[in-house]
């Protein structure tokens, strides 16, 4: 016979599973993505990037794991700093390509004319899309979020893109927190 205390770690571990394995990728997304991306993408997002389609944007530019991505917006500007000294990049997290790879492959709904790069002072090279370096949101738990839409931080705007390159300024619903840094 179990004691209370042993039935408590024992449901503690169940639910932490389940926790698991839900944030390990099920099949119920609400997301529609338009293109898988190949094997091994999932672990460098920022070599692969597709398009799906996000509720309350409609069809964005998506990264190597199905996740929106970002563009920060301030005066025009296409490159607005995201640094780690500033803290933007602990909330913003950049996508710089893995060691040995110097750009990313266009996936479905994405123009390869489009794709680019651009070295950082930080000596690392990130991907570009329309010139727009590209950031995740760490409010974003996985593919069909875009919880990082039209937030006010760091100095600009943060939006997710279309597949032609422009900001998507249309707010998704739900979003929003996140200002005043």
């Amino acid at each position: 016979m179990l004691h209370n205390s042993h039935k408590l770690v024992i449901a503690g571990v169940a639910v932490a599973a389940s926790v698991i394995l839900a944030g390990c990728g099920g099949g119920s997304q609400t997301t529609t993505t338009t293109s898988s991306s190949p094997s091994g993408s999932s672990s460098n997002p920022g070599t692969m990037f597709s398009t799906a389609s996000v509720s309350g944007l409609g069809t964005v530019v998506v990264d190597g794991k199905g996740k929106t991505v970002y563009i920060l917006t301030s005066g025009g500007h296409t490159n607005v700093p995201c640094d780690d000294a500033s803290g933007c990049t602990g909330l913003w997290p950049d996508l710089p390509f893995p060691k040995g790879v110097s750009s990313a492959k266009a996936g479905s709904g994405i123009k390869a004319s489009l794709l680019g790069s651009k070295k950082l002072s930080d000596g690392e090279t990130y991907p570009t899309y329309n010139g727009w370096l590209m950031y995740e949101y760490s409010g974003d738990s996985g593919p069909g979020d875009s919880n990082g839409q039209g937030i006010k931080s760091f100095g600009g705007t943060w939006y997710a893109l279309d597949s032609s390159g422009n900001p998507v300024t249309a707010s998704a619903g739900g979003s929003g927190g996140g200002g005043g840094y």
